[in-house]
């Protein structure tokens, strides 16, 4: 844990293990995704600007729970949105096309 850190190594060690994770549920939310696009009825059901806006203000009110700066939480979950919501379009059309 970031608190039992002593030196820059652990550190280092910490936040790679960590990424690696990170990687892997954002690959699993990525897979929500795909699943979106396939149960979603028409392409202009992917962009959905409500459900966009809902998921940055629960994310941004995680992060002040947690302490950590929601500007940047809410940066990260913007461009994490709007990826997710390209990647369903390309999915969408894909399967559809």
């Amino acid at each position: 844990m970031p608190d039992d850190c002593q030196t820059m190594p652990e550190v280092r060690a910490g936040v790679d293990a960590l990424d690696r994770e990170l990687v892997a549920l954002l690959a699993q939310r990525f897979g929500y995704m795909r699943a979106a696009a396939r149960i979603k009825p028409a392409r202009d059901a992917v962009r959905d600007e409500a459900r966009k806006a809902s998921v940055i203000a629960a994310a941004v009110a995680e992060a002040e729970a947690h302490g950590i700066p929601a500007d940047v939480v809410a940066d990260i979950w913007e461009r994490l949105v709007e990826g997710s919501i390209a990647y369903e379009f390309d999915e969408w059309d894909r399967t559809r096309g």
